[in-house]
């Protein structure tokens, strides 16, 4: 174990609280223990520890980053995450192969999806040479999780999305039946519907969709009076 994060683990631990951890754990499936650390007071503690330890060494990121990764409290991966989007700028491109074994291991929706959107798609913004192969790679697979972030990583790029690449992504998925593949389309759409209307108007009219991945595409029009 890396001593950097003895503070940061010693704090986190001070600072458990069982009786909101219970329900905390409950939420997610007690798929994952937690130590009952609500986000604001997370990301306070993880502000003073920083300012007290600085930043680690980006030589170091990666270590550090499995190494949260392997602690049991969910708290410690989304800190893990939260140090990673620190260091956005200073990324080399083999940082990829580092987010993929962090969306595959310890999955699920909270973790996924913050991967996908602040840390994968600003990667492919970086080193876009690489995203055609990844995403081909991913889509091939038979893991919802790579899926699903294909479908996400877009998720933020407003009028820089590739249109053309999210529809080729959806219409290779829109017949599973995975909730979190499903789930995943509608709020893509949904997003992208906050940018061009009615392209996803016409997009999720002309195309064989779940009903799920309808639903959800349709809920910020609808709220907006559009359709």
């Amino acid at each position: 174990m890396q001593k950097y994060l003895e503070p940061l683990i010693k704090s986190f631990k001070e600072n458990a609280d069982p009786i909101t951890a219970e329900p905390m754990a409950k939420y997610m499936k007690n798929l994952f223990p937690y130590l009952g650390i609500k986000t604001p007071i997370r990301k306070e503690l993880f502000k003073d520890f920083i300012k007290e330890n600085g930043m680690p060494e980006l030589s170091d990121l990666k270590q550090i980053t499995l190494e949260l990764w392997d602690l049991p409290e969910r708290e410690f991966q989304y800190t893990a995450i939260g140090l990673l989007k620190k260091f956005v700028k200073n990324w080399d491109e083999d940082f990829i192969d580092l987010f993929e074994q962090l969306i595959v291991n310890k999955s699920w929706w909270d973790s996924v999806d913050g991967i996908a959107s602040w840390l994968v798609g600003e990667h492919f913004k970086w080193f876009p040479h690489q995203r055609d192969e990844y995403i081909k790679r991913w889509m091939k697979s038979d893991d919802k999780w790579l899926q699903r972030t294909c479908i996400l990583f877009q998720l933020h790029y407003k009028d820089k999305t590739d249109v053309m690449l999210l529809g080729r992504i959806i219409m290779s998925l829109h017949t599973s039946k995975k909730f979190f593949i499903q789930k995943a389309i509608g709020w893509a759409l949904r997003e992208y519907s906050k940018t061009d209307a009615e392209a996803v108007k016409n997009f999720v009219e002309n195309n064989e969709l779940a009903n799920l991945s309808k639903r959800e595409a349709y809920k910020w029009l609808k709220n907006q009076g559009k359709i």
